[in-house]
């Protein structure tokens, strides 16, 4: 999703991409869902609580995770992750939502140079992430296509999903 920013009004526009991907499963006859959501802009909004980026995983649409821009680290926000995780799982949480904050300001400009759009606006690009790729506005197909064309990606998605996001759910 990309808005344009004029003073303090936003407006939105679906303009770039909203991939959204859900990850659902059973574990002892009970769904339970693991979701991540990954928002940037292309540059600082001076609202409070807003940040350039953030990141966090939801666990049964519960907040279990949490990273900005500002803080720049990985941080539990249920007790029972701080107990049962060690300090290496968020070292290396932080430095993985380091690289992909770098990741989102680059397809930002990506996006925004696509659609010609200028940096005068401010531009908002959204992921969430499960199982199924979708593509919720006509702008995003392009990008949906290419990233599916990356063999390597595809596969470390893949991956992902079918066994290491399968893990944590198991641990969470």
């Amino acid at each position: 999703m990309v808005c344009n920013t004029k003073s303090y009004e936003v407006k939105m526009a679906f303009l770039a991409a909203f991939l959204v991907l859900g990850t659902m499963t059973t574990v002892n006859s009970v769904e339970h869902s693991l979701t991540y959501i990954y928002t940037a802009f292309s540059k600082p909004v001076k609202l409070p609580g807003i940040h350039e980026f953030t990141a966090m995983g939801l666990l049964d649409n519960r907040m279990i995770d949490y990273y900005d821009s500002s803080v720049q680290k990985k941080i539990p926000k249920q007790d029972w992750m701080k107990e049962r995780l060690k300090q290496e799982y968020w070292d290396k949480g932080s430095q993985s939502r380091q690289s992909k904050q770098q990741w989102f300001k680059v397809n930002i400009d990506i996006l925004m140079n696509r659609m010609r759009q200028t940096s005068n606006d401010t531009h908002i690009l959204q992921w969430m992430h499960g199982c199924v790729w979708v593509a919720a506005a006509d702008a995003a197909f392009q990008t949906k296509r290419k990233w599916d064309d990356v063999t390597a990606l595809k596969d470390y998605t893949k991956g992902y999903l079918e066994k290491e996001c399968m893990e944590w759910m198991d641990k969470f």
